[in-house]
């Protein structure tokens, strides 16, 4: 089999329609974004493989504080998800992966995968930066407050937001 027919291609002509961004760096290994809201966007790479589709999407980096927090929640999160898990990388940097058996590629499968990845890290987004960022967030609040700098990216974390 080569790129130009069986699921490289399923993959290429769902992506070509799409209407979302997108690359193929190598025959077969496809880079997309996809846009979301809390998370603006998630870089997500699709590659086949002798036997799989895999998908790797990164959603946060390695989390400042709170390591054993993030990584339980994320741990407890897998349990509910189809298709996907999350994963950290060497650098401890959250991904999320899967795996799809190249006879299972069609069109609607690619978007049933692509809009599990999109939902998930959009709707883990910001407790994922709330649990490994929150001190981080306290100290851009205070340095915004106190230059009078626009706030509206962190009205999700109102509640970190210093006392006056």
């Amino acid at each position: 089999m080569t790129t130009d027919d069986g699921p490289a291609a399923v993959v290429r002509a769902y992506l070509r329609d799409s209407g979302q961004p997108w690359d193929e760096p190598a025959p077969g290994e496809f880079a997309v974004e996809l846009p979301g809201e809390r998370k603006l966007k998630t870089s997500c790479s699709l590659a086949v493989r002798d036997h799989s589709l895999v998908v790797n999407a990164f959603v946060a980096r390695r989390p400042d504080e709170n390591h054993e927090g993030v990584y339980r929640w994320l741990l407890e999160r897998n349990a509910r998800l189809s298709g996907i898990a999350f994963a950290v990388d060497h650098a401890g940097d959250v991904y999320l992966v899967g795996r799809l058996p190249l006879h299972a590629v069609t069109a609607d499968e690619v978007d049933r995968l692509l809009g599990i990845v999109l939902g998930t890290a959009d709707s883990s987004f910001n407790t994922i930066l709330e649990l490994g960022f929150a001190s981080s967030i306290r100290r851009e609040w205070e340095w915004r407050l106190a230059r009078g700098e626009s706030t509206r990216n962190l009205a999700a974390f109102e509640h970190l937001r210093p006392a006056p």
